[in-house]
């Protein structure tokens, strides 16, 4: 056993440092060095993991299966082509040794480890060169009829079904461009396959209504994993899988109205059809979508059509049932299903004459894809309709909208004027009866239900999301038409304001919430600057005050809070260069305030959270950290926003939002968020109120740099990049002759000056992590290093000699060319080519002071570059 394990760790070993992610076993390459080459090219070596598999206890051989998985994944640059071809002789004649006498597989953990073999054969070989195995006929129908089985046993290990649906899915992938002259037999096997896949699946759905057991649809990402396996397998002659779906389509349909029918069905009839129902419209969605992976031609196009024609059919069936029941799994499979056809069917992407449009228009009366997409807004409206409190549903079927509303035609310039509004107004009469928010009686998942969840109500942002975009096919300059359009949300905040401005509080909190998802939605789908303007003349200021006082009132309520504060973060975020204020606007400076007040506001209220146990305060702390960061984030890189502008505030809004904020990460537990780098308590107080401001700054930088959540320290490093970006121009600037004194808007840049250990301890902590930690977002620390560098050259200099003389004696000659090597090139400006240098530089840079220190007992200590 510790032999083996011995064998494992080496061939699992991580020797160019990639750190693959393990949860994604597709593509994995074992990275075997030049040195070991001549030991697997010895067959021998091979052969003795098979010897062992066979001669061990089934105890110890699922690890000897995973080191021949290992050996399978040798990268193939170790060999020449013979010598490749050769390896894999000699691994087929292993695999088929094991397919011969299967006596072992029957154990779960051989079972797992041997479809994984079955896998690495595809993903590491090309068809080509496994149909020139001198035994490849007799392999691939072992490895068929095991796959078959395997299928049939759907019980048994079922996760490891992924990797065998994984093998066909590559195989059956590979036959357009396969070039040899060797027979691959995919035509006779893949058919059986697919034909096992379905046909267990239905027979499974009897069984498992019968003793109860687990059934495999309610897992969504493995049955859509597998589907997506199958799309391709089932495209390999597609005729026969066509065939076989028509017939048991026809066969499960039938029986299911007849059930309908008779007074005497049993209700577990019905359901056992509605269960086969629902696989076959989910695997029919699946190889509708495995259209893209082969050049489809218009017999394929009209078998397409057949199976559309029987799916739409079953529809209006199940839709006319859902007065009086309704099956949520089988709805779920017809959202699927519906997504695949939009696809692949809706869009320029298809031709208009299209065999399948001929047959809907054959059979159903769907002549073009404008009649098509009405029987998409026609399931829509149902499906909100009846489904409005199953909160899958609700979310597909918005999901479902949402991506109509994005796509064709509704932005499409090669679609007339008359084609977008005959679609827009589809939409939109259909719709428009569901915009009160007060009238919840329409939508269920709209209105304030008091037996549920704040959090249930997330399903409006999508739904106000995609009603946006389609207000803003014609919106233009048209002010009067989004008044209109914002009628119900003006009745509802005013409302609100109303009973905030009473006390009279009863249940204004779960509308506010319903609100502010709403107009998250819309300002999501309003990414021109002509919309955006009019969402934010309309919000502010008249309703801004009623946002920041339901952070007053309900701080300590995450389901409340974080729907306001990612709404403002919505507000400040600069998508497709919406805040392009004009020249004499003050909006920018407006909305900045606003942000920075909220900030301080949740911030100063989170912080005297003291009733509340602990562990629930850190988790009320860390649900709005993430989203303030991100409101920071947009507002000190956005570019509507100037630096020299902050001294015009009488309140300093930035100057307490920063503080807020920063004590506000000091209060989290360094193991939940972030480790604090040295000396990160002290806040000093300076009396000169810019020098304050910048101050905190630099701790935030400081603090956010550190952070282990990647996401943050990115955000961050972006904010970084635009403040040293500043000063760096500013600083440029200056030294230019100019023929007038420079600008007061340039303190920043005095400030700057004259505290210079601001900047050099971002410089300092920024290359610590670099060098000395495991850096994981390299790139975005590169971009802000550089502006510090060339803001500090002469304290990059001293920090340089220090590292370089802190090495032994032997090293400092190659750690002193690193640093000349990480500036070779690089210019005295901030272009975005040099910037690239930089970065390519820094890459190369890190690997090599890496290589230099590994066998050094000495070192810089990080506390003393922090310091």
């Amino acid at each position: 056993m510790q032999l083996l394990k011995l064998s494992y760790n080496c061939l699992n070993y991580d020797f160019i440092g990639t750190s693959t992610d393990e949860s994604s076993d597709d593509l994995c390459t074992v990275q075997i060095p030049t040195s070991w080459r001549s030991a697997f090219l010895d067959s021998s070596t091979l052969q003795l993991f098979f010897n062992l598999y066979h001669s061990i206890p089934p105890s110890l051989s699922p690890l000897v299966l995973s080191c021949l998985v290992q050996i399978a994944s040798v990268r193939r640059s170790l060999f020449n082509n013979a010598e490749r071809a050769k390896f894999l002789s000699h691994l087929v004649d292993g695999v088929k040794r094991i397919l011969a006498n299967p006596q072992c597989l029957p154990d779960p953990n051989n079972y797992h480890e041997f479809c994984r073999l079955l896998a690495r054969l595809k993903s590491n070989y090309q068809l080509g060169e496994l149909v020139k195995v001198e035994n490849y006929p007799e392999v691939i129908r072992l490895i068929a009829n095991f796959t078959v089985t395997s299928l049939q046993h759907w019980e048994f290990a079922p996760n490891s079904v992924h990797y065998l649906l994984s093998l066909w899915q590559r195989l059956a992938a590979s036959v357009p461009y396969v070039k040899a002259t060797e027979p691959h037999l995919l035509e006779t096997y893949t058919p059986e396959v697919t034909k096992a896949y379905i046909t267990s699946r239905l027979e499974s759905v009897h069984v498992i209504l019968r003793d109860g057991l687990e059934d495999p649809l309610d897992d969504a990402g493995l049955v859509q994993q597998q589907l997506d396996q199958l799309s391709t397998i089932g495209r390999c002659e597609y005729e026969k899988t066509c065939a076989l779906l028509v017939q048991l389509f026809d066969q499960a349909a039938q029986t299911y109205q007849e059930l309908l029918q008779s007074t005497n069905s049993s209700a577990a009839d019905i359901t056992v059809q509605e269960g086969r129902l629902t696989w076959l419209v989910y695997i029919i969605g699946a190889v509708i979508g495995g259209r893209v992976s082969f050049a489809s031609t218009d017999e394929q196009d009209a078998m397409d059509g057949e199976l559309v024609c029987r799916v739409l059919q079953l529809m209006n069936l199940t839709d006319s049932r859902l007065a009086q029941a309704g099956n949520e799994r089988l709805e779920l499979a017809m959202l699927s299903f519906f997504e695949q056809f939009r696809k692949i069917y809706i869009g320029d992407q298809v031709q208009k004459s299209s065999k399948l449009y001929r047959r809907l228009s054959e059979v159903l009366g769907l002549n073009d894809e404008t009649m098509v997409l009405s029987v998409f807004i026609g399931k829509i409206i149902t499906n909100l309709k009846y489904w409005g409190q199953c909160e899958p549903i609700t979310s597909k079927t918005l999901q479902l909208l949402n991506d109509l509303s994005l796509g064709y035609p509704l932005h499409d310039h090669r679609y007339t004027r008359t084609q977008v509004q005959a679609v827009n107004i589809i939409y939109i009469n259909n719709l428009s009866v569901c915009l009160s928010v007060c009238q919840s009686e329409h939508f269920s998942f709209l209105g304030v239900n008091n037996q549920s969840n704040l959090s249930d109500m997330r399903c409006r942002t999508t739904f106000y999301t995609a009603l946006g975009r389609l207000l803003m096919v014609d919106l233009g300059e048209d002010e009067d038409q989004f008044e209109q359009f914002m009628l119900p949300l003006t009745a509802a905040f005013e409302a609100v304001a109303q009973m905030l401005s009473t006390n009279t509080f009863n249940e204004q909190e779960r509308t506010l919430v319903g609100l502010v998802r709403d107009l998250r939605g819309i300002a999501f789908a309003f990414n021109a600057k002509t919309s955006f303007m009019m969402l934010f003349d309309w919000i502010y200021p008249a309703y801004m005050p009623i946002l920041q006082r339901a952070i007053e009132l309900w701080y300590h309520d995450p389901a409340c809070t974080t729907p306001v504060l990612k709404l403002m973060a919505e507000l400040v975020h600069n998508r497709s260069q919406r805040l392009q204020f004009d020249v004499s606007s003050p909006n920018g400076i407006l909305l900045f305030r606003e942000t920075s007040k909220m900030i301080t506001t949740y911030g100063n209220r989170i912080l005297t959270l003291g009733e509340v146990p602990k562990d629930q305060v850190y988790g009320v702390k860390l649900k709005g950290v993430s989203v303030c960061f991100g409101m920071l984030k947009a507002v000190l890189s956005g570019n509507y926003v100037n630096f020299g502008v902050f001294r015009l505030y009488g309140d300093d809004a930035l100057d307490n939002a920063l503080q807020t904020f920063i004590k506000l990460l000091l209060s989290i537990p360094h193991s939940d968020l972030l480790v604090r780098p040295h000396n990160s308590g002290d806040i000093v107080n300076v009396s000169e109120p810019l020098v304050h401001l910048f101050q905190h700054i630099s701790w935030l930088c400081l603090l956010c740099v550190c952070v282990s959540d990647t996401m943050v320290c990115t955000g961050c490093c972006s904010s970084l990049d635009h403040i040293v970006t500043y000063l760096f121009k500013q600083l440029s600037r200056s030294t230019k002759k100019r023929p007038t004194p420079m600008a007061t808007d340039d303190r920043f840049l005095h400030i700057m000056q004259q505290h210079p250990e601001m900047i050099q301890q971002m410089l300092s902590t920024v290359l610590n992590i670099i060098i000395f930690e495991d850096c994981r977002n390299q790139w975005s620390m590169s971009r802000p290093l550089l502006g510090l560098i060339l803001l500090n050259e002469k304290y990059f200099a001293d920090l340089r000699n220090s590292i370089v003389n802190s090495q032994p004696p032997e090293k400092q000659q190659a750690m002193h060319l690193c640093f000349e090597n990480l500036m070779e090139g690089i210019e005295r400006n901030l272009l975005t080519k040099n910037r690239d240098r930089f970065t390519q530089n820094l890459s190369v840079f890190r690997r090599e002071v890496n290589d230099s220190m590994k066998n050094s007992t000495y070192g810089v200590n990080s506390n003393d570059m922090m310091s």
